[in-house]
């Protein structure tokens, strides 16, 4: 009997027991095929997602329960990632980071809106493709250089500092493409979308880790229960997720400056126990971004052209854009940063769905931005993994030129 059919005539507990198990088993499964073939292990593990999702085999159908898994895999993974990098040296590159998240939103922005033109697109319609193509996926990134120990190298703090400022940039230009799709632009509001967003983000980065360090051991000493300091680094990860969200700004951010402030307080129980939820979790995230892959977008050869052409605009105007902006570092690392900030993940699945549900996109474009979403997120982890070969994962942090301002 086929899965799909096994699972669509099982009892409810047992459906989801197996649900469970076969997301995870093929991920892990396909996990260690391709780090036997030398490839990274995450490319496997959304590659899974996509064999066993509707497009290929549909043994598993998308649902609530697993969007949930998969949103708290993206949660830990982030929490998890954050732990391992202090806020200082975030800080330190924040001027660079800067130039290169405001570079790498604007190339990809104006490759957007060209495409959309050329094809005879309406102009929001375009606009859309074009916000699409301006978000960055931390997630992705941040999973490839923790796997590989790159977190404290000085490319990786580039690109984690850039991407956390690529959010909330993205998040402005989706307001305000919105706003137009609904009417016009509501200044005010936009304002302090933008204000409550910059303000969140620069509040926790700078004041977040000094204050955990002061709050967290006297807790962890008046608490009676278990794993005490583990449960306060719960309480943190989704209130700051929780905050992320109403201020503007994706969960996952909130969960990243979550572990971010307890990166100077957190002992090695708390990242021993991270790490075991987040293995648990992350793959259910990963295979999550392979199930959505449809094969509706080659159909027919208009839409397979102008779904190469947007693939194609995606990665080398954020490749460029990221470059560019961080051409002080040298050649070698300015393509890494570049590199670093390709994938578009689940933001831009997040701006196609918006531009759906408003009706300012086709259903093939919503298909072609959806299929660019992920296919930026598949190439992301071969070519960082090439960018950083023969790169010492204990090589010290090196200083980061300053940006003057």
């Amino acid at each position: 009997m086929p899965f799909g059919l096994i699972l669509a005539s099982a009892p409810e507990g047992d459906n989801l027991v197996l649900a469970m198990l076969i997301v995870f088993g093929c991920a892990k499964l396909m996990a260690e095929i391709f780090e036997r073939l030398r490839q990274p292990a995450i490319v496997g593990e959304i590659l899974a997602g996509f064999l066993v999702g509707p497009a290929v085999l549909g043994w598993i159908q998308p649902n609530a329960l697993l969007h949930a898994l998969a949103e708290l895999g993206a949660l830990f993974l982030l929490f998890r990632v954050g732990l391992e990098v202090k806020s200082s040296q975030l800080l330190r590159v924040g001027g660079l980071a800067l130039l290169v998240a405001t570079l790498g939103v604007a190339f990809p922005f104006v490759a957007g809106v060209g495409i959309g033109w050329a094809w005879g697109m309406p102009a929001i319609e375009r606009y859309f493709i074009a916000t699409a193509m301006v978000a960055t996926s931390i997630g992705i990134t941040a999973q490839v250089l923790a796997a590989r120990g790159l977190l404290s190298h000085k490319a990786s703090r580039i690109i984690l500092a850039a991407a956390v400022i690529d959010d909330g940039l993205g998040i402005i230009v989706l307001a305000i493409v919105s706003s137009l799709a609904k009417g016009g632009v509501n200044y005010v509001e936009l304002g302090l979308t933008a204000l409550l967003a910059i303000g969140f983000t620069v509040l926790v980065a700078t004041w977040g880790s000094p204050t955990m360090t002061l709050i967290v051991p006297r807790m962890d000493r008046f608490l009676r229960i278990e794993e005490s300091e583990f449960t306060i680094a719960m309480v943190l990860l989704f209130a700051l997720a929780l905050l992320a969200t109403n201020s503007g700004v994706a969960a996952i951010i909130g969960a990243f400056l979550a572990g971010m402030a307890l990166a100077d307080s957190a002992s090695h129980r708390v990242h021993d126990l991270t790490q075991g939820v987040a293995q648990l979790l992350t793959p259910f995230f990963l295979a999550g971004v392979g199930m959505r892959l449809a094969l509706a977008p080659f159909q027919n050869a208009p839409t397979i052209w102008l779904m190469v052409v947007i693939v194609l605009a995606a990665i080398a105007s954020k490749l460029i854009g990221g470059a560019l902006g961080a051409i002080s570092l040298g050649r070698k690392d300015a393509l890494r940063v570049g590199v670093g900030m390709i994938p578009r993940g689940e933001v831009g699945l997040i701006v196609a769905q918006i531009g759906f549900t408003l009706s300012v996109i086709s259903k093939d474009t919503y298909g072609i931005v959806v299929f660019m979403s992920l296919a930026t997120t598949l190439v992301a982890p071969p070519l960082l993994a090439a960018a950083f070969r023969g790169v010492d994962t204990q090589e010290p942090a090196e200083p980061v030129p300053q940006i003057v301002e």
